[in-house]
């Protein structure tokens, strides 16, 4: 009887094309584009979410990468060592890495795990709530190694509940399905109460935006609720579950009242405001954003803080002008409604929109209002959301403060 070959199969290889940026690659930058890369037949016969050696044009290896012939995004950079093994171990190193920083900066296991290129796991988000985690594998490599993933995601966490959610947008361009599943244990039926800030938010896993909550703005919530006076009146647009609203309730604000265009996602501010003892001093407004503050100008509705956090309306270049004329209107917009001496915050999660273009877009909107104002403070993610300095995307959330005259 024969015995089995057990020899590995080798890895392809795949070549970057003469004066492409292989010294980039070399720095840190995690991608590598379709353009940059020798595009043979045997090259686009890889398997999306195939790995393979990463050479330079003379044939140097640079690297374990992750390969998507049909994706834009060709090849992703996971192990500068092109012999590492993408197992369970290896999974369990880089996420005891991202836990052991999030267990340093914050009392309660409720924050973003991983985010993605900056913890190592290119194209990998994981949100973690308590004893349960969801994990959004936005591209095709992790999605072939979702078992080894979440095997390592359970030791490392020991959480009971793992949820894979199919909702990011960027799963279509690395042309996989939108089908949620439950990886481990068992889905909760019900939203999950969540502490940030003073505030108590409720986190629905299942049926909510992304993974259930923005972890993102919590140090913006926090410098948002420094402004409120006792008693104030705030205004919370595009408020998703109560994010702005609810920690300037819990600062003491008088009365909030939160816009959105999602009626489940109000359905849980209010829920969440009822929670942290501030239900009777919370109004909810279901609508179009644009057409609400524009009728709570009709109406001559002032309030002390107004907060705009806006999906992002330029998530890539071609979207960017229009992009910036909204994120104008919408300062235009609601510059009319803060009170002399009052606050307007103006948040962007755009990345194709830098800091420059959207404060300037920010200002000129202010101006078109009629208003002028003092830029008080910048903030951006907090730190369970680490930028990776090579890769601008990893850096899209800014928000800009202003004090109104």
């Amino acid at each position: 009887m024969t015995e089995p070959d057990l020899t590995p199969t080798p890895r392809p290889r795949v070549k970057m094309k003469p004066k492409s940026n292989a010294r980039a690659i070399r720095h840190g930058f995690p991608w590598v584009y379709a353009n940059e890369l020798v595009t043979d037949r045997r090259t686009k016969k890889i398997a999306p979410g195939s790995l393979a050696v990463l050479e330079d044009e003379t044939g140097a290896r640079l690297g374990l990468v992750a390969v998507n012939p049909e994706s834009k995004i060709i090849a992703r950079m996971l192990d500068r060592d092109p012999e590492a093994q993408i197992d369970v171990a290896w999974f369990t190193a880089r996420l005891s890495r991202a836990q052991d920083l999030r267990a340093q900066l914050y009392d309660a296991p409720f924050y973003r795990l991983v985010h993605a290129e900056a913890d190592g796991l290119p194209g990998v988000v994981i949100d973690r709530f308590g004893a349960a985690c969801v994990v959004q594998p936005n591209a095709a490599w992790a999605e072939a190694h979702l078992e080894a993933l979440s095997t390592a995601l359970g030791e490392v966490t020991g959480c009971e509940v793992i949820l894979k959610n199919a909702a990011g947008r960027t799963r279509s361009l690395e042309g996989l399905d939108d089908v949620n599943a439950v990886l481990k244990g068992a889905a909760p039926d019900a939203p999950l109460p969540v502490q940030m800030n003073g505030a108590t938010y409720m986190a629905d896993l299942t049926g909510g935006q992304k993974t259930g909550l923005f972890y993102d703005q919590r140090d913006n919530h926090a410098f948002a609720a420094r402004l409120v006076a006792p008693g104030a009146a705030v205004l919370d647009v595009f408020s998703h579950v109560g994010g702005f609203g609810l920690a300037m309730l819990a600062a003491g604000a008088g009365h909030a009242t939160c816009v959105d265009g999602s009626a489940a996602a109000l359905d849980l501010a209010q829920a969440g405001a009822a929670a942290s003892g501030h239900g009777d001093r919370f109004t909810a407004r279901q609508g179009d954003a644009f057409d609400a503050l524009a009728a709570l100008a009709a109406e001559g509705a002032q309030f002390d803080v107004v907060v705009c956090d806006p999906p992002a309306f330029a998530p890539a270049k071609p979207a960017l002008e229009a992009g910036l004329r909204a994120y104008e209107r919408i300062a235009k917009l609601a510059a009319p409604l803060v009170k002399p001496g009052g606050y307007l915050g103006l948040c962007s999660c755009s990345h194709a929109a830098d800091l420059t273009l959207f404060r300037n877009a920010s200002a000129r909107g202010i101006g078109r209002g009629g208003r002028r104002g003092q830029l008080l403070h910048t903030g951006y993610a907090g730190a369970d959301h680490p930028q990776m300095p090579q890769l601008a995307e990893s850096g899209y959330l800014k928000s800009v403060f202003f004090r109104l005259d």
